[in-house]
Parts: C-alpha cells; sequence; structure tokens
C-alpha cells in the first residue's frame, strides 16, 4: 500500500516538471560562456626562478656524485683487471681474496648507483612537490586577475589535443610566482637554454 502511494506521488509530482520540459521555450535558455586558461605545468615548475636554480643545484649534486661514481668504477675496474693479470701467479687463497675484494667493489658500486638515483628522483620530487604546492595560491590568482573560470593543464608531451597558444597564462603564471618568490637572478646553463 505505502510503495503504491509512493509510486503515485512521483507520477504526480513529476508529470508537471515533464510537460513544462516539453513545452519550455528553448530559445530563452541562457548558455553560460566559459573562459579557460591553460598551463604547461612541467614548464612553469622548470622554468620559474625558483626551479632554475633547484635545478642547478640537483646538477651540481650529480656531478659531485658522477665524480664519485668515477672513482668507484676505476677501483672495481682496476680489481677485476688485476685479478685477470695475476690470476695465474695467485694462490688460490689470494685469487679468492682478490675475487671477493673485486665483487665487493663492484656491489658497492651498483649499490651507490641505485642510491644516488633515488635520492635525485627524491630531490626533483621534493622541488617539483614544493613549488608545485606554493604555485597553486598563484595560479589562482592569474586566473582571477584575468577573467578565467579555469585553468587547466596541458602537457606538450602528450600530443592528445590541439590549444589555441593565445589560451596559455604559463608566462603569466611564472612571472607572478617569481614576483611572489623571489629566488635572485639565476641564469639558466647553456645546455638548458632553448633556441
Amino acid at each position: 500500500m505505502k510503495q503504491l502511494l509512493l509510486a503515485t506521488l512521483v507520477v504526480t509530482l513529476t508529470l508537471p516538471v515533464t510537460g513544462m520540459a516539453q513545452t519550455a521555450d528553448l530559445t530563452s535558455v541562457h548558455t553560460p560562456t566559459i573562459k579557460i586558461g591553460w598551463m604547461d605545468a612541467e614548464q612553469a615548475v622548470l622554468t620559474c626562478d625558483e626551479g632554475i636554480r633547484a635545478i642547478n643545484d640537483i646538477q651540481k649534486f650529480i656531478d659531485t656524485k658522477n665524480n664519485d661514481r668515477d672513482v668507484m668504477l676505476r677501483d672495481a675496474e682496476d680489481l677485476r683487471a688485476k685479478l685477470e693479470v695475476q690470476a695465474s701467479k695467485l694462490t688460490d687463497e689470494a685469487y679468492m681474496d682478490l675475487e671477493e675484494k673485486a665483487h665487493i667493489a663492484e656491489i658497492k658500486l651498483q649499490r651507490f648507483i641505485e642510491d644516488t638515483q633515488n635520492d635525485i628522483t627524491s630531490r626533483r620530487n621534493r622541488m617539483v612537490s614544493s613549488i608545485s604546492a606554493k604555485m597553486g595560491p598563484i595560479i589562482e590568482n592569474v586566473a582571477i586577475d584575468k577573467g578565467l573560470d579555469a585553468i587547466l593543464i596541458y602537457s606538450p608531451s602528450q600530443r592528445d589535443a590541439w590549444v589555441n597558444p593565445a589560451l596559455f597564462v604559463t608566462d603569466d603564471i611564472i612571472k607572478a610566482y617569481n614576483q611572489v618568490y623571489p629566488a635572485g637572478a639565476p641564469t639558466i646553463p647553456a645546455a638548458a637554454k632553448k633556441p
């Protein structure tokens, strides 16, 4: 009984709405205009002053670690070469001892490479996360200043769509970010400069 009453009530309430929808004047419907801007988030993070400085710091870290890796690699290669050259002259015990030293040097080198790569990845992720978090309010302010309803992320590496370059606000976001978070006047290394 309750189900019948409920069904009757639903039908009674929806019929007038359905009839109105069918007789509504479609010319009086106003579709709002939505203004959208696009930004390349990767470009914004990597080319703002703070991003450039952080990338330079990470590159210095990488260069130092590469030098350390080269020393460790030479040491491991020297032990292997010594083992090959002196193999016939060494006692079994001395051979096994040198073999173990070479193996340990190679394992240390491999671990060093893995640890260094993890450290580099972590530093990059922290940099991107830190700048992205601070960039959120900047993006909002640029949207408000330009009268935009939304700023969407565009990734040039994904060629799924084309966006009119006039709709990009990435440079405006970078400029506003640099004003709020100045990082001095770092220069882009020659290798990182775009033509």
